[in-house]
């Protein structure tokens, strides 16, 4: 039994519903950024995370599995989540399989609200090919010296960048420390979006 005096056999039985519940109290992006220019927030930071789940569904077109990231050499599905200038979490996404880029995974869930907020004059630190984005600039050093080898302007644009992009990293990694079901997914993991919007809004309810 755990302490609530409800049989483990019975939680699992009501586990999805308790999630849904749950992720139904997650914040709709719209409101999000309505609140996010009520409060005059000068921008927001967009990023993605893998979250792992040991669960295997399906196979894409050229028989890879379906939920396997190369990049992270895991099984996993990508979230967006969009935090404040401060790092503070405030919208997650549904979920895509793990080996979709976070621009790919970006541009059918927030992007589109995005470009209009930007339009507001709000702007988001983000990925690369994004309208109003905040980004490191690309431009390589010399082959084989580092990135001290930049000149003095690229250098230090780039270090505040990406200074603000760490908060962002904050984010993530508040969301999944503090909520053990996200450090690795035991259910189907299309159900991982359910769980990072549940967690959302327990992280909201915490503080």
């Amino acid at each position: 039994m755990v302490p609530t005096g409800i049989s483990q056999a019975t939680s699992y039985c009501h586990l999805y519903e308790g999630v849904d519940i749950l992720a139904a109290q997650s914040p709709d992006l719209h409101e999000v950024l309505d609140r996010c220019r009520e409060e005059e927030m000068s921008h927001v930071i967009l990023d993605g995370m893998l979250i792992e789940s040991d669960r295997l569904a399906g196979t894409r077109d050229n028989g890879n599995d379906l939920w396997f990231s190369q990049k992270h050499k895991s099984f996993g599905g990508n979230v967006q989540f969009l935090s404040a200038p401060d790092g503070t979490p405030l919208w997650v996404s549904d979920v895509e399989p793990g080996p979709t880029p976070d621009i790919t995974a970006a541009r059918p869930h927030v992007l589109p609200a995005l470009y209009e907020a930007a339009a507001d004059g709000l702007s988001h630190p983000g990925r690369q090919g994004m309208h109003r984005h905040r980004h490191p600039r690309p431009g390589p050093p010399p082959e084989g010296e580092s990135e001290q080898a930049l000149d003095a302007d690229t250098h230090t644009t780039n270090y505040l960048f990406r200074d603000l992009r760490a908060l962002g990293e904050r984010t993530a990694a508040e969301l999944e420390e503090r909520r053990r079901t996200l450090k690795r997914v035991t259910l189907s993991p299309s159900r991982i979006g359910d769980r990072a919007c549940a967690a959302l809004a327990l992280d909201r309810h915490w503080k």
